[in-house]
């Protein structure tokens, strides 16, 4: 059975446009640096998942798109480059502490916002709508995911 996910990107580094731009309409999922969120790409996310692409830290913060994982957890390569903001030193090619996956855009939705997600109840046990969660990966039930897709689709 698939998994669902809620990942948070901030537009300006990545949005949904960037992704349906993208080779394939496939972006790697770059720059995690929270042991939880990574452990989320190593142990619990699979090819085949689906995603809600937010975009986060901006004007108008919701869900933007739909997308699924479409590749397995690789090493991140923006770890190794200290011309990136998400460098580790610390991390090693032989020795890596942080993960990436593939992403695939399914399709570029209208935007759900986070006002509108915050009213609806069956959205109310979301960990992203959760006062305090920072994670910018979260998983979302299966009941989530639909309660979602029939707000898109209304």
């Amino acid at each position: 059975m698939p998994g669902y996910w809620l990942m948070k990107s901030e537009p300006d580094e990545a949005s949904i446009d960037h992704l349906s731009q993208a080779p394939q309409q496939t972006l790697p999922w770059t720059g995690v640096r929270n042991y939880q969120a990574r452990n989320f790409l190593r142990d619990a996310m699979q090819p085949g998942d689906g995603v809600l692409f937010y975009h986060s830290s901006c004007p108008a913060p919701g869900i933007a798109g739909l997308a699924r994982i479409s590749g397995p957890a690789l090493p991140d390569t923006t770890q190794f480059d200290p011309r990136s903001p998400y460098f580790d030193p610390k991390s090693t090619p032989d020795s890596p502490r942080w993960l990436q996956r593939d992403v695939t855009l399914l399709r570029k939705t209208r935007l759900l916002s986070l006002a509108e997600m915050k009213a609806t109840p069956a959205l109310a046990g979301m960990q992203v709508l959760r006062r305090g969660n920072r994670l910018s990966i979260t998983p979302v039930t299966r009941e989530e995911w639909q309660a979602v897709l029939a707000l898109l689709d209304a």
